[in-house]
């Protein structure tokens, strides 16, 4: 009989895509297909979970079959990352025609998402002292118990490594390695051989263009098919978005969001706050943030419900040059590290405002200069190489609790809400990058700002 239900909810699942191909099919605008399919998702999680249960094996059965779509595009995306950095980089640097300007435009995007999380870890501090925040106040069942187990077991494989370990970990020994996307930092590796490769192209064509010229007509074949490809991939977002969505919201477990409901409210005011602070960024650079906000609620939609700033990439880029009109450079090189270092929620809101709430089981004074001046820094520095993935967050939070020498199991307390938490955090972390590839555009005169005002110039999934 359950295998009835299961097949009812795979049909119901269908006849739900047909819609968003149906409206995709009568032309339906991308970003209101993106936002239909999760506002459909949200609703058909909740009715799941109301008819079967949280847990229930009927779900579970029922959200495995779902997952083929919401899986399976997280994993189209992911396929196509690294050629997507591999390919851009290298034709932007041959494009920038002079090295300097590449020393630029890495300087900014790096600087502008440091110099962001090292705000989000002061808007962090803020929110948590705000709402009163503390671990004693989290009650420890067996799951958040195994999880902080889990923490102090992870903490020991880390605590050897150190900052500037970390930092040569961005250095590819194998790119081929790096390539298949293995360690946390492969996609750095990527973009610094790409790097090479653009820097050695410009080099090779001052004393052999033939072989130049040669050379560069390839790399714009491969990057029009790879182009190509990601195209394809983006016009499944909205059936991606349904299907991750409801599962999310249908695994949920909404007793434990209630009792942990004033660290999530506090969360997401901070992550709003920090939300503002970058379209203040926006404006201050003398551009229409609501403009801003329009053009990439699709990006930013995706990046809520798929959890994933590196799965992100591909939308991030063609949102970035086909609808803010920043450089192919900046908009590569902001996608790219952003992903992997200055994540202003994962690595600065996230990681801050444990530490505060986790101080005083320890006895150390939250509100001490030095303590947050030490937990401002840390943080900052501390946010190069987290793995814009699911679990980034967790790595960040180990490594800056670790550096402050508080205790890293007291972490696992929210393991009920960090699927939520987690959306809002991933969207913040996109929203900072694009805002470093966007400023970085402006300030070195590289920034279609005719293009970045024109309406008509949005993320389509069939004109990227």
């Amino acid at each position: 009989m359950d295998n009835w239900f299961i097949v009812l909810n795979v049909i119901v699942f269908i006849g739900l895509l047909g819609i968003l191909l149906y409206m995709q099919k009568k032309h339906v605008s991308y970003a209101k297909r993106v936002f239909t399919g999760m506002g459909i998702g949200v609703a058909l999680g909740i009715i799941l979970q109301a008819i079967y249960g949280e847990g229930s094996e009927i779900l579970n059965d029922t959200l495995s079959w779902y997952s083929i779509v919401g899986s399976g595009y997280i994993r189209f995306l992911m396929l196509i990352v690294i050629p997507l950095v591999m390919f851009s980089i290298i034709r932007a640097i041959i494009n920038l025609k002079e090295t300097k300007q590449l020393g630029k435009i890495a300087a900014w995007v790096i600087g502008v998402l440091i110099t962001t999380t090292l705000i989000a870890a002061i808007v962090g501090i803020g929110s948590a002292l705000v709402f009163d925040l503390s671990a004693e106040q989290i009650e420890a069942g067996q799951a958040e118990a195994e999880r902080g187990a889990s923490l102090e077991e992870r903490f020991e494989s880390m605590a050897d490594q150190t900052t500037p370990q970390r930092i040569i970990e961005f250095i590819p020994n194998n790119i081929f390695l790096d390539m298949t996307g293995q360690r946390p930092t492969s996609v750095i590796a990527v973009v610094i051989f790409s790097v090479l490769v653009g820097v050695a192209t410009l080099g090779v064509s001052r004393k052999q263009p033939e072989q130049a010229e040669a050379f560069t007509n390839l790399i714009n074949a491969i990057f029009a098919i790879v182009m190509r490809i990601v195209t394809l991939i983006l016009r499944l977002t909205p059936f991606g978005v349904l299907a991750l969505m409801t599962n999310m919201v249908a695994s949920t477990d909404f007793d434990g969001i209630i009792q942990l409901g004033k660290f999530v409210i506090a969360s997401y005011v901070a992550l709003v706050v920090m939300f503002i602070i970058h379209l203040l960024i926006i404006s201050g650079f003398k551009l229409n943030p609501i403009t801003f906000v329009k053009k990439i609620l699709p990006v930013l939609g995706f990046a809520f419900t798929s959890r994933s700033s590196a799965g992100t990439i591909p939308l991030n880029i063609a949102a970035q040059k086909s609808a803010l009109g920043v450089d192919d450079g900046s908009a590569n090189m902001s996608a790219s590290f952003g992903a992997t270092m200055g994540q202003n929620a994962c690595a600065g809101i996230y990681p801050a405002m444990l530490a505060i709430m986790i101080a005083p089981t320890v006895d150390i004074n939250p509100l001490s200069p030095e303590f947050l001046i030490q937990l401002v820094l840390i943080t900052a520095i501390s946010s190069f190489g987290v793995a814009g993935v699911g679990g980034g967050a967790t790595f960040a939070a180990i490594i800056v609790l670790s550096s402050m020498g508080l205790p890293v199991a007291l972490a696992g307390l929210l393991i009920t809400i960090e699927p939520l938490i987690d959306m809002g955090r991933t969207a913040v972390n996109v929203n900072g990058s694009m805002v470093s590839g966007t400023v970085t555009s402006k300030v070195l005169g590289y920034l279609d700002e005719g293009k970045y005002n024109d309406k008509k110039a949005v993320v389509e999934s069939t004109d990227i």
